[in-house]
């Protein structure tokens, strides 16, 4: 169908009179968009059937990925390039005056996550494929997403994310795959041919109705498929008010994260969680049930992967359905559930290690409740045997304590793996975070250090990047990334270093004119594009990058022929909806921007730029036109990050303290082509257990710092009373619990070293060079290599050509 631009030409316009019922002339540039996905789903069909019979003949495992978040990004070009036919494509719309980047305009970017947890899940989706593995993912097909942000008078506001407005032109409704989840009710219990049998009556029921959509890997027959729960009402609700149920239903599946600073958000947040994991074990289970004549050997046939905490309610509905519904004795249900999921850990944070009252869950999830009541009564008592009349770590250890239970206690008891996503992340959930779990089970945890799609954050994100590497290297690197590591062959080529310095500097051009575009500021392309993308915590530090930003302006102030090299500073970032910290430290960006980039004597020497809605389109401009990556949350604290990985492939230098795979890429470029500073992890984790940190003293030992933490509250900012003042608290009067003064010399001291390194051009790309061709080992291929093999036990299926 697409083997010549004619043959594609021809095609597009006879299933565009089809699809849309006018001809070409009348068409709008949305019919010419939608025209051409469903021709794409329709080439794929396919081989998307096929690959679903392929895996049910060959009995192979299989494994299936459970995760709250996807955050895919646009698809349109992605599925052309690893379909193999984007340049035919191109030239075709091309030859009828159409624009295949208007086009790839035209689709929203899927609102199905927020940060790295969707996009890792995305990444590895298309690893999986790619890589010819059985695999599938499970999700929620949220109507908004999380939110679309924009900014009014500096402040973060939340408008409704209206991705779905125009459809969605990848998905599939299954209706006649829909399945029923239940919510309240009771749980009655009888014996039944001399067995206690219990059922969940008086149960409001939610229909969950499948939305399928396939996963293309890259230049491979095989399709796989991202399943997405849409939550319906039933035909017959046992309820009394329909209408109210109608709307309760309908918003199970309308936003991500809701907000759960109340009860009824947490509700909310719990139902989308049961959802996920019910209506997909209940679709794997009948899928299964299919090919195999009892669930006795399941664990031997399907792995069930849990991303983080949310899905961790696969544990005890498994088992629900292997003694309620099969009528499996516990031992042999327990077996089976605890033979076949694996489970993520993303976190070292407490409060993201989700934990729900008790008295929301058990109403809820009355059956579902009880079955985690059994799990911990029985780990209880084999924790009492094992160590004898040590109520402290009994406790420590409970699933359920403190009338509240514990999901990533559910999750290490009830899966058969549990691993940590960098080198660092898993000594210190072995070490700290989860250490007496680990003395318990030593043999499950293991690390599996994350990866990014390297295909869609070159070959997508920067083609004229890509263009360069293969010319040099070949086309072998698509495949097999590691092949990257050949570029450094080519570290004293000098005409090699300045077509890379051009490469970066024309991507540097593009973004400067999205930036005019949306925030009406032109910036220097010869500075230096300094980027901080991710999401906003105090975690991950925003604040000591923009109280840098101040310590500048000052200098520039107090001496304006100051030695600094000129600066573009760059964030993207939104805050959740009820994170009024994160909200704040947003504002003090927007106002330290409003003043900075007002200010004639400061020129072009510094420029704050804000974008708004970040999101993976966005990121696949900044990526590539970065020169410095902002990788620098407090040591200990961030998982793995990926960012880290995609500024390091497409060229940017990082700045960033030993935390999370940050240590990764040092091993892997060494000091000299990394800026590191700050506190150590073992330096953050001492303070957190023995004290000795003052902020304080940090404030009045600093002259700089004292000056950019009052500015905070001085009056500074103009028509900004007491804005700031939970800001200045959190690092004096609660004692910087990030050591964000802590690290802030450290900071100054490293950013002046890129200024300096930035001035040697040649040396700089170089530095450039040596990241790129190292990047290779954090492609999501090599990650999902390591899980197939060491976690999931699956192979390659090669069944056709």
């Amino acid at each position: 169908m697409f083997s010549s631009k004619d043959q594609f030409k021809k095609t597009f316009l006879k299933r565009l009179e089809m699809l849309c019922g006018k001809g070409f002339n009348e068409s709008t540039e949305r019919d010419h968009y939608q025209t051409l996905g469903n021709m794409i789903r329709e080439y794929v069909s396919k081989d998307w059937i096929r690959t679903n019979e392929e895996y049910r003949s060959k009995n192979e495992k299989q494994v299936y990925y459970f995760s709250i978040e996807y955050l895919l990004g646009k698809l349109l070009r992605q599925n052309l390039i690893n379909l193999g036919i984007e340049s035919v494509v191109e030239a075709g719309l091309d030859e009828l005056g159409i624009s295949l980047d208007e086009l790839e305009d035209m689709e929203a970017d899927a609102g199905l996550g927020n940060g790295g947890l969707g996009r890792l899940a995305a990444c590895f989706l298309d690893s999986i494929a790619s890589l010819d593995l059985p695999g599938h993912g499970f999700g929620i097909r949220y109507k908004h997403g999380l939110f679309e942000q924009k900014f009014v008078d500096g402040y973060q506001v939340e408008l409704p994310e209206q991705w779905l407005r125009h459809g969605n032109v990848w998905e599939v409704r299954k209706a006649d795959m829909a399945v029923k989840v239940p919510f309240w009710g009771q749980v009655e219990t009888k014996m039944e041919n001399e067995r206690l049998v219990f059922r969940h009556i008086n149960a409001e029921t939610i229909t969950a109705v499948p939305y399928d959509m396939p996963v293309v890997g890259y230049r491979t027959s095989t399709v796989n498929t991202l399943r997405l729960w849409n939550a319906e009402p039933s035909p017959f609700p046992v309820h009394k008010d329909i209408l109210k149920y109608k709307r309760e239903t309908e918003a199970v599946t309308e936003f991500l994260y809701p907000d759960d600073t109340h009860d009824e958000g947490k509700i909310l947040r719990l139902k989308q969680q049961y959802l996920l994991v019910s209506a997909s074990i209940q679709s794997i289970l009948n899928s299964y049930l299919n090919t195999y004549p009892n669930l006795e050997e399941f664990h031997q046939h399907v792995c069930i992967h849990i991303n983080d905490t949310h899905p961790v309610l696969a544990i005890p509905e498994l088992m629900r359905i292997l003694i309620d519904e099969e009528g499996m004795g516990w031992d042999q249900a327990w077996y089976i559930t605890s033979n076949t999921i694996s489970y993520t850990n993303h976190t070292t944070l407490t409060e993201a290690l989700e934990k729900w009252p008790i008295r929301i869950f058990r109403p809820l999830l009355p059956r579902i409740y009880m079955i985690i009541e059994e799990i911990n009564e029985r780990f209880c008592h084999d924790l009492w045997e094992k160590y004898p009349s040590d109520w402290q770590r009994i406790e420590n250890l409970a699933i359920i304590a403190h009338d509240q239970v514990k999901m990533a206690h559910l999750a290490v008891v009830g899966s058969f793996s549990v691993n940590g996503v960098a080198q660092l992340h898993t000594e210190i959930l072995k070490q700290r975070e989860m250490n007496q779990f680990y003395q318990l089970f030593p043999e499950k945890f293991n690390n599996k250090t994350n990866g990014i799609a390297h295909r869609r954050w070159l070959l997508k994100a920067n083609p004229k990047l890509s263009e360069l590497i293969t010319d040099k290297i070949g086309l072998a690197w698509y495949q097999n990334p590691i092949e990257l590591r050949r570029l450094l062959d080519y570290q004293h080529d000098q005409a090699f270093l300045d077509e890379l310095d051009r490469i970066k500097h024309d991507n540097k051009r593009r973004l400067a004119e999205v930036i005019y575009k949306q925030v009406g500021i032109a910036v220097d392309v010869d500075s230096i594009f300094d980027v901080q993308v991710k999401r906003l915590h105090a975690y991950k530090r925003q604040l000591l990058n923009i109280l840098h930003i101040m310590h500048l302006y000052n200098r520039i102030k107090e001496d304006p022929s100051s030695d600094i090299v000129p600066r573009v500073f760059i964030f993207g970032a939104k805050a959740s909806p009820g994170y009024y910290y994160a909200k704040k430290v947003i504002k003090l960006i927007n106002a330290v921007a409003d003043k900075v980039n007002s200010d004639p004597q400061i020129s072009n020497r510094i420029k704050v730029i804000f974008l708004e809605n970040y999101r993976v389109s966005l990121a696949e401009k900044v990526f590539p036109a970065a020169d410095v990556s902002e990788q620098i949350s407090t040591a200990s604290k961030e998982a793995s990050g990926t960012g880290n990985m995609k500024f390091m492939i497409n060229g940017a230098l990082t700045v960033g303290t030993l935390d999370g795979a940050n240590v990764e890429i040092h091993e892997l470029v060494g000091d000299k082509n990394i800026f590191t500073f700050g506190l150590s992890s073992e330096e953050v984790l001492h303070y957190y257990q023995y004290g000795g940190y003052q902020s304080i003293e940090y404030y009045h030992h600093d002259s700089r710092i004292k000056q950019v933490v009052d500015q905070l509250i001085s009056g500074f900012f103009p028509n900004v009373y007491n804005e700031f003042e939970p800001i200045f608290d959190s690092l004096l009067a609660e004692n910087d619990q990030y050591f964000v003064l802590r690290d802030f010399a450290s900071y100054v001291d490293i950013q002046q070293q890129i200024g300096v390194s930035f001035k040697k051009r040649n040396e700089w790309q170089k530095k450039s060079l040596i990241n790129i061709a190292n990047a290779g080992y954090f492609s999501s291929d090599r990650t999902i290599k390591e899980y197939a093999d060491g976690i999931w036990k699956i192979k390659p299926i090669k069944g056709w050509d």
